[in-house]
């Protein structure tokens, strides 16, 4: 499908253009009047905020006019509007500096999305089975306040019940304001490839709550535990931007990189050095290589300090991980433990990496711990060509309204639990802003059953998948380039950054902007909430209007809609502080357990973030799923690697369709026979097997998480969802399903174009 034909742009220029109607009156076409100034065939560049993933990179938008198909009080008709054609990235945006991911490219379609919901829906049939029909705003909006007001009057908390979108922000600030003043508890991300646990690690470690943010361009050795920094992890443009200067940007400094993970990623094929470490031990490599830099006095424990302190053992030179025992517990040699340790201190300044599968063992708060403690033991903590955190704009104080305070929400799995039984914490309401949990939570939460006896459900959403068509109503979200956007990027630059901008061009179809739904809910109950802000715009106004302005003699935030954000040192006062408050005891090493028994289970299962797709949330959009995997050049498909060695000893070639199967479910694709992968590992992208989401992703591969067992990170609220045993089996020869790329061609896995 190309472009043009998917925008469903008519190029038709000036009013001279004839409307022909087919004969009779009910099918004549109407032209609208434009809402707005047009010169045809002139572009307009606008910035923009891109919301697809936590990184927020900065946008410029370039518009044309198009005649757009509308409904405007019920009418069908067209009319003329600046139409966004194209997105690149923002060169003065500190974050992506210019440079915008293929992912990013593709979020236009959000807007022209054929199956795209463009107004109030009421549920006409059996819930999840995708039949609504028509409502009106007013109608829609009394049907979600007469929900609250029914439980307004109910015990505290109140049962209501917030799935949100994982990150900060001030729509997220606002979704936290309106549950505090409602009385209900905070909002519940689950985002399975989510960064909770290193949070919490960086928290504990170094008094920060977040992400960091590498200086690869100033380092001359990375070793990377996992982390597909260059594809999907954490802010992949300013890493990739970073990572090319690390390699190519300094006259006789070329940057060394090892990556240990036990499958190869799209960041691990641009390594000079692949090392498999089995599944889970990741920590132990770190510790290990502390150990040795320890030992040889290339740099004293105190060095370490908070980080260090948070390790059991540390100051006793960590003598349970000597070069032999980290050898028996993760297959990394003595002898290449001991050439990287001496690496790490000789190639200074040096920076260790943690992210991914690493994270989601049951252990992955320890690994985390672990790598920062080797971070901060080689001085490579807030000094150059090592680890920083991206000064993060204090919203409370921006916005001069104290931060909301609401009972802190049940972990997804247990609040699944209480729906099913209908325990104490089961929430009456459900509110849902955008996410999908249904699709990405394990079997054994059974939370598309728990949802099923929730007796109100509202979604915010614009599509309809596994989550939203479980919903009574649903009022639909402008997209993001018909509304103010924004976004407080976690990392990705050295200064701090606040991206917003207003709406790049007039909304398309009878949809609202979600926070300005929920301040009016909020002002329509009987106990009306009184939050502080009229509109999501007042909000945003007040808040950049306290920080200091970019432009001489222009406020913050006039300048800021027209650069898409401010950026720049923030004053103390407006500045979210360090924590002070280090780990109450140190972490001891602890394996990662694995589900299921290894004698009926022997391989290790590692589902990952697509590269086109991450979770799944973005396969409704073509363009993605005709973009060739970076590793395997599947499109439109699913698939399951598996090391030569395996592969023959299970009778299984490239293409036959294979069935993995773990104690919890079970799953078929075709197999890719890959030396990229440790022999007692299988894998599998995400992504792909959604049963409702659009007509580009219905049906299509299969869903990986639809194996995972349901264990838990240690200490932590996340899915270890690198943690499933699962056994693989031939089912049959090709099938025809696992689609290649081919110089310019598709083809089928035997060569079919």
């Amino acid at each position: 499908m190309d472009r043009r034909s998917f925008i469903r742009l008519t190029a038709i220029s000036g009013t001279s253009a004839a409307l022909a109607s087919c004969g009779t009156p009910e099918n004549e076409l109407i032209r609208f009047v434009p809402d707005e100034d047009i010169v045809p065939g002139q572009a307009v560049l606008k910035p923009s905020v891109c919301p697809l993933c936590p990184a927020g990179c900065g946008l410029t938008v370039r518009l044309m006019d198009a005649d757009a198909d509308v409904v405007r009080n019920g009418k069908t008709g067209v009319v003329q509007i600046l139409a966004a054609k194209k997105l690149e990235g923002n060169p003065a945006y500190p974050v992506n500096r210019g440079g915008l991911c293929a992912r990013g490219q593709a979020a236009i379609q959000t807007t022209y999305h054929p199956d795209r919901i463009t107004q109030p829906l009421k549920r006409s049939g059996q819930r999840g089975d995708g039949r609504y029909t028509a409502l009106s705003w007013d109608d829609a909006i009394a049907e979600v306040v007469s929900h609250l007001d029914a439980i307004a009057g109910t015990g505290t908390p109140k049962p209501l019940a917030f799935f949100a979108r994982s990150g900060g922000g001030h729509r997220a600030a606002l979704i936290a304001q309106f549950l505090a003043r409602f009385g209900a508890p905070a909002a519940i991300a689950h985002d399975v490839f989510g960064d909770e646990v290193l949070r919490r690690a960086n928290a504990i470690s170094f008094g920060r709550e977040q992400p960091p943010t590498f200086d690869l361009a100033n380092s001359r050795h990375v070793i990377s535990f996992g982390a597909d920094f260059l594809g999907t992890w954490n802010s992949p443009v300013a890493q990739g931007d970073a990572y090319g200067a690390m390699r190519q940007g300094r006259s006789g400094v070329r940057g060394a990189f090892v990556q240990v993970e036990p499958r190869m990623s799209q960041t691990g094929a641009n390594a000079d050095e692949w090392v498999p470490a089995r599944p889970g031990t990741e920590g132990v490599v770190a510790l290990g290589l502390a150990h040795l830099i320890m030992k040889e006095k290339l740099r004293p424990a105190s060095a370490a300090g908070r980080a260090g302190a948070a390790i059991d053992g540390w100051n006793g030179e960590l003598s349970e991980f000597m070069p032999e025992q980290v050898e028996s517990i993760s297959g990394v040699s003595a002898a290449r433990l001991a050439r990287l340790a001496k690496e790490l201190v000789d190639r200074s300044p040096s920076v260790v990496i943690i992210g991914g599968a690493p994270l989601a063992h049951t252990n992955g708060l320890f690994n985390a711990l672990a790598v920062n403690a080797l971070n901060a033991l080689l001085g490579s903590v807030e000094k150059p060509g090592g680890l920083f955190f991206t000064p993060q704009l204090n919203l409370a104080a921006a916005t001069k309204v104290p931060a909301a305070t609401s009972p802190a929400s049940e972990p997804l799995d247990r609040l699944a639990s209480a729906m099913l039984t209908g325990g104490a914490s089961s929430p009456q309401v459900v509110l849902i802003d955008g996410v999908n949990p249904v699709f990405t939570a394990p079997p054994g939460w059974k939370l598309r059953d728990a949802l099923q006896k929730v007796p109100f459900i509202a979604s915010f959403g614009s599509f309809l998948d596994e989550t939203s068509s479980l919903a009574d109503v649903i009022l639909p979200d402008h997209s993001f380039l018909e509304s103010l956007a924004e976004a407080l990027p976690a990392s990705g630059s050295m200064i701090a950054v606040a991206g917003a901008a207003p709406a790049a061009m007039k909304p398309l179809h009878d949809t609202r902007a979600m926070p300005d739904v929920l301040i009016e809910i909020g002002q329509k109950l009987a106990r009306p909430l009184m939050l502080p802000w009229q509109t999501f715009e007042e909000m945003l106004t007040a808040s950049f209007m306290t920080l200091p302005s970019m432009t001489k003699d222009v406020d913050a935030w006039t300048d800021a809609q027209e650069k898409g954000g401010w950026w720049g040192s923030l004053p103390a006062a407006l500045t979210v502080p360090p924590s002070a408050a280090a780990a109450t005891k140190a972490m001891s090493h602890a394996a990662a357990e694995l589900d299921g028994d290894p004698r009926e289970f022997p391989l290790n299962f590692l589902p990952y973030a697509s590269s086109a797709f991450l979770d799944g949330s973005l396969a409704h959009l073509p363009w993605l799923q005709e973009l060739p995997d970076p590793m395997t050049s599947a499109m439109w498909s699913s698939w399951i690697e598996i090391n030569p060695a395996t592969a023959a000893r299970l009778g299984v070639a490239e293409g036959d369709v294979v069935e993995i199967a773990s104690a919890h479910g079970k799953v078929s694709a075709p197999a890719v026979v890959s030396p990229g992968i440790a022999p007692d590992v299988v894998a599998m992208p995400a992504g792909q097997g959604h049963r409702m989401f659009t007509r580009y992703a219905n049906g299509r591969g299969a869903n990986p998480f639809e194996v995972l067992a349901p264990k838990m990170v240690a200490e932590t609220g996340a899915l270890a969802w690198a943690a499933t045993r699962v056994k693989v089996t031939r089912i049959s020869g090709p099938d025809g399903s696992l689609i290649l790329f081919a110089g310019g061609s598709r083809e089928d896995e035997h060569g079919r174009a």
